[in-house]
């Protein structure tokens, strides 16, 4: 029964065994069924496409557009994709833009150039930046310290933008690039708010991204070119601009913006001298010992001469000028005479036919604002900004000029007139601040206004002479042949020079036959007054029909291939020649109280500014006489007698000014130390010449009539009514608001607290105009003719401002900015004035005395 039972268990066991095994196998056969059909199916299905992308794959549905910087723009949607090379990482190249289009109300108007900045290009892990690069610094190799040249200087990220793909065989980097021009990463275009403005002014509301777009792209071997049409949107708006504004709520400002590739030429910088006025890129030598490490490099074009060899040689590229197409027909031939005048200058520097003047043809392919092509441009503006504007753009490592626009507005051929502050009060109570003008134009060439100004004044003299329309074209003509000099010298890199129009005498400008074909200044880029004879049949030229002898000079300096130091030297010591003297717009003093110097000033002529301005002065006083019956026209509107009126009284308020100057003046001498011919660097103007210009003040500025007219002009100054015109303020001439603004301003300066304390300063080094005399002197003027009787309302107005402006000096918010010894005697004066205005004379004169005496009585009160 035990084996039986063995028996059966070992059956079992086996038999357990046996299923076990062939369950087993069944298992395996079914894994390895299930894997065959698996892998079949894996080998049918699709590969999963790989996560990383190409560069191809990304830009399928996009038009490529080769050149420095290579563009793919997608045709569907627009956006934009940038190739960077490997070659490109870590290169230098220039980033410059200039306003397409835009609106005066915004500061960003056609043509208006936005500078140039040197950026490189880097990668960063899995990303591209642009990194803008600080030229300001200069270290010597050759010194150690040039090792720590980068301390404490920083580099501005501009933009930093992820690789979207990257061709590691052909060396490329795909990025998406619409962030880096629809959004203001290159440049600022929205102007900033200054702290203080009003809140009434018109401001850009903020970047739209939805509407700012990228209008057109150009790429060129060395440059890439873009349109973007920045769109700034707000939902309302306090001042919706001028009518140049379309929609205050949504304004378009259009940049373009060039990436440039670094030039690679035989370029030689050529640094700045303080004798001569070039635009300079401004750099300081770090590594330099002396007191002044200036190694300011010269704005110039790169001009190389085709034969070095010979005297003078044509250049192997001229700088060539485009006239555009929209240039008026009339003007061109005189426009392209304005241009090769500067060959001329050009030859005394070793190069023949510099200067080449081409037409754009109507069928041309190319903008007037591609950087390819320096083009004089026109416009017409509905409030011009400028008479006309010459910008350049530079290598802000070199200086090398790459190119330039002149740009032009029409309305110098009409009759509006640019500055409604100067002519037309009944606008603005406010006066015009030369100072404020050009804090807020710092690039800008005012010269047009200026120009269109005494244009205006000289057309006014001739028809009123009964002129002939010929000597009205001949006018016309001088005057846009001097313009265009002028806009070219900028474009040259020559900056202003306002010391220029010292060159004749009164006597050698009113010889017609002495001054023909010549400049009547040492230098076209001076803001000289229009040449206008009172004895009209001595009448010669009006403007400069040619370049000066400083223009000559300075172009010498700036492009002759000098051999030598010695030689160049020996050029810059000519500057103590009378003809060459220099002084720019850090040195004019049509501000009050903003330089020193009398001669460096605008609307000036000869080197004797007093006399002539006094000529100036009597030849408007009498056109005052006849004006209202030369220019009152039967059957029309009273406007044109309005402007010609406001004419004559601006500039008589320039004579004014010009000879204000000159009371604690300041001749200024540049020489160098025991340079021939210099003199001292300050030398006060002489007392005979102070006298003079407080007598002329007295007479012509101060007197109980000056700036009279005939009163019954003052009853056709009438604006022409166009529809609701008035509604700003009453129509009436504001007569007394006028005078007194001309008189405020000579009043500013003189009375400025810079002028005052060059007075007393200069005292101990030549000055014999002492500051007691002045301000007694002063006083009388403004009181001592009319205090003991009857003073005309003119009088009363200039009477009170004088004498707040005096309490000013001793309490006022700025009286801690005067010195002791001018509020010494500003409070002095005061009393003085108190103990003259006893009641006396007319009601008026008796009510205008005891206000006086009233306004002092409580300053002396505070005066501590």
């Amino acid at each position: 029964m035990k084996i039986k039972k063995r028996n059966v268990l070992r059956l079992l066991s086996i038999t357990l065994v046996m299923c076990a095994f062939m369950a087993t196998n069944h298992l395996e056969a079914q894994n390895k069924k299930k894997k065959k059909k698996k892998n079949q199916i894996e080998a049918s299905a699709p590969k999963p496409k790989s996560k990383t992308k190409s560069i191809k794959d990304l830009t399928k549905s996009s038009k490529k557009i080769e050149g420095l910087f290579t563009m793919y723009r997608d045709t569907i949607t627009g956006s934009l994709q940038m190739v960077i090379t490997e070659e490109q990482l870590g290169k230098e190249y220039i980033h410059f833009n200039q306003v397409s289009n835009g609106v005066i109300d915004a500061g960003r108007f056609r043509g208006a150039y936005g500078g140039s900045k040197v950026f490189k290009v880097k990668k960063f892990y899995n990303k591209i930046e642009f990194v803008s690069q600080n030229t300001s610094f200069y270290f010597d190799p050759d010194n150690a310290i040039s090792k720590s040249k980068d301390a404490n200087t920083s580099e501005g990220i501009m933009a930093a933008v992820k690789i979207e793909a990257h061709d590691n065989k052909e060396g490329l980097y795909l990025i998406k690039a619409d962030g880096l021009f629809l959004k203001e990463t290159f440049s600022q275009v929205k102007p900033p708010r200054f702290p203080g403005a009003s809140p009434m002014s018109f401001t850009l509301g903020n970047l739209d991204k939805n509407k700012t777009k990228i209008n057109s792209i150009k790429n060129y071997n060395d440059n890439t070119n873009l349109e973007v049409e920045y769109v700034y949107s707000k939902p309302s708006v306090l001042n919706g601009g001028s009518r140049g504004v379309t929609d205050g709520r949504n304004v378009s400002i259009k940049v373009f913006h060039s990436l440039i590739a670094m030039p690679d030429n035989d370029y030689e910088i050529r640094l700045d001298d303080p004798r001569v006025g070039y635009f300079t890129t401004q750099v300081n030598d770090q590594t330099a010992t002396n007191s002044t490490p200036y190694k300011d490099l010269v704005h110039r074009w790169n001009l190389v001469k085709k034969d070095p060899n010979a005297a003078i040689s044509e250049p192997v590229k001229p700088i060539t000028w485009w006239m555009e197409n929209s240039t008026p027909v009339e003007w061109r031939e005189t426009i392209t005479q304005g241009v090769l005048e500067w060959n001329k200058a050009f030859e005394k520097a070793g190069f023949k036919n510099a200067m080449v003047v081409k037409l754009q043809p109507d069928d041309a392919d190319w903008d007037a604002g591609d950087i390819n092509y320096n083009v004089l441009r026109w416009t017409s503006s509905p409030n011009p900004p400028f008479g006309g504007y010459g910008p350049s753009f530079v290598n802000p490592k070199t200086g090398e000029i790459i190119g330039a626009d002149i740009m032009l507005e029409y309305v110098h051929f009409t009759n509006r007139v640019f500055y409604d502050q100067l002519f037309d009060l009944a606008k603005a109570d406010a006066e015009f601040d030369a100072s404020e003008y050009l804090q807020k134009n710092k690039v800008l060439c005012s010269f047009g206004h200026v120009m269109h100004e005494n244009t205006m004044f000289g057309q006014a003299v001739v028809e009123a002479a009964g002129g002939s329309e010929l000597e009205m074209e001949r006018m016309k003509e001088e005057a846009m042949l001097a313009l265009i000099m002028h806009e070219v010298g900028h474009t040259l890199g020559l900056n202003h020079n306002m010391k220029a129009s010292q060159l004749f005498s009164p006597e050698e400008l009113a010889n017609k036959d002495f001054i023909e074909g010549k400049c009547l200044t040492g230098s076209v880029m001076d803001y000289a007054g229009i040449n206008i004879t009172n004895d009209r049949t001595k009448q010669g030229q009006y403007y400069d029909t040619s370049v000066g002898p400083y223009d000559v000079w300075a172009i010498q300096f700036g492009y002759t291939p000098f051999k030598s130091e010695d030689e160049k030297v020996a050029l810059l010591n000519r500057s103590t020649e009378p003809q060459l003297i220099f002084g720019n717009d850090a040195d004019d003093m049509r501000a009050p109280g903003k330089a020193i110097d009398p001669r460096v000033m605008i609307g000036d002529l000869s080197n004797d500014q007093i006399g002539y301005s006094i000529d100036r002065i009597k030849l408007v006083d009498s056109m005052m006489q006849v004006v209202k019956s030369k220019f009152s026209k039967e059957g029309e509107s009273y406007q044109e007698l309005r402007r010609a009126y406001y004419i004559l009284s601006g500039q008589r308020a320039t004579a004014v000014n010009v000879i204000s100057r000159f009371i604690g003046g300041v001749y200024v001498d540049r020489a160098m130390v025991g340079q021939e011919g210099g003199t001292q660097p300050f030398t006060p103007v002489s007392l005979e010449d102070q006298k003079r210009a407080m007598d002329a003040l007295k007479k012509y500025a101060f007197a109980p009539e000056a700036f009279s007219a005939p009163n019954d002009l003052y009853n056709d100054l009438a604006m022409q009514r166009r529809g609701y015109g008035f509604m700003r303020g009453p129509e009436d001439p504001k007569i007394h608001n006028q005078v007194l603004t001309y008189q405020r301003n000579v009043l500013r300066h003189l009375l400025h607290r810079n002028t005052l304390q060059r007075i007393t300063d200069s005292e101990l080094y030549g000055n014999d105009y002492s500051l007691s005399k002045f301000m007694t002197d002063l006083n009388s003027s403004i009181f001592k003719a009319d205090i003991f009787g009857n003073v005309n309302s003119f009088r009363q107005n200039l009477q009170l401002a004088y004498t707040n402006m005096l309490i000013d000096m001793l309490i006022g918010k700025q009286n801690s900015r005067y010195t002791n010894n001018a509020k010494s005697m500003a409070l002095y004066n005061l009393k003085q004035i108190r103990s003259m205005a006893a009641p006396s004379g007319n009601v008026s004169s008796k009510a205008h005395k005891q206000h006086l005496r009233m306004l002092i009585d409580n300053a002396l009160k505070e005066v501590k």
